[in-house]
């Protein structure tokens, strides 16, 4: 009887290969796409107000994985202090979230609790992608564009990832960290991200007048796509190690916020650093377009 179950299972898996999470998906990218399109168009104060939002509700995540409780004194403290590193960005430079950063870095130093090194890599983690978040989006037309380059690359390569992963399947990417995915799904995503890259990287030049060139926007798309893939590989590494499934279920279809920003937050760093190498503190957007 066992077996027969087995066997009816294949074969539903075989006829439709991507499981009951492909429409919940197609639901919350329908409602996430067109919000993140908007934070980024409204301007760097009101995309402010929303990396704050999910950085804070994100950090709330990684307090209830990290300790097993709905967060209290002092993680609320941490979310609230995540908040601030997003709104001081747009208000007062990077330098003032800088600044909350190292408080909120300090405080976890000093506040003892279980897991005390887990609390401080999610603060400075956390505090890391709310600034590059923020220097990425800037206040210019460019940042609009290094924003959209970065979440095509990142969701394109999701994308990529879960259709190839599922319909050809094969050797598994990393078995003792996240078994579902496949060598085929990372190369599928990293094709599928990178070629949406391109698309936006010459869109962007045309637009903005500076069409740099596409040898470097290549380079910088493959270079985003692998870093989301890691991300995302890292946070099923932390999600195992505390027995976790989902960060959270505030997402159909993709558990929590961490969930959704995992390859995001990682890629952003990367990306971020790309920019400020090539123009600087003050002109991030800038020094990741144009070249």
């Amino acid at each position: 009887m066992k077996d027969k179950r087995s066997k009816t299972r294949t074969k539903k898996r075989s006829i439709w290969p991507f499981g009951p999470d492909l429409l919940p998906r197609l639901l919350s990218a329908i409602v996430l796409i067109p919000l993140t399109a908007i934070a980024l168009v409204a301007g760097w104060i009101p995309f402010a107000l929303v990396v704050g939002l999910v950085m804070a509700g994100a950090y709330r995540e990684w307090e209830k994985m990290i300790s097993g409780r709905e967060a209290g004194w002092p993680g609320t403290f941490f979310i609230g202090l995540l908040s601030i590193v997003a709104l001081a960005h747009p208000m007062n430079g990077a330098w003032a979230s800088a600044v909350v950063v190292s408080v909120a870095v300090l405080a976890a130093l000093l506040i003892k609790a279980p897991n005390r090194h887990w609390r401080l890599a999610g603060v400075l983690f956390f505090g890391t992608v709310a600034i590059a978040f923020l220097a990425i989006r800037g206040s210019s037309a460019a940042g609009i564009w290094a924003g959209i380059f970065l979440v095509t690359v990142v969701w394109l390569t999701d994308t990529g990832a879960y259709f190839a992963g599922r319909l050809i399947g094969g050797t598994k990417l990393s078995p003792d960290v996240s078994p579902s995915k496949t060598w085929s799904g990372a190369a599928g995503g990293l094709a599928l991200g990178t070629a949406g890259g391109m698309v936006v990287w010459w869109l962007a030049g045309y637009t903005l007048g500076s069409q740099s060139s596409a040898a470097i926007g290549l380079l910088i798309a493959v270079v985003v796509s692998i870093s989301g893939q890691l991300g995302d590989l890292a946070e099923s590494a932390v999600k195992r190690r505390f027995a976790v499934k989902d960060s959270g279920n505030i997402i159909p279809g993709h558990g929590g916020l961490m969930d959704r920003i995992d390859s995001l937050a990682v890629a952003a760093v990367v990306l971020w650093l790309i920019g400020l190498a090539n123009r600087g503190l003050g002109a991030v957007p800038q020094g990741i377009l144009f070249w």
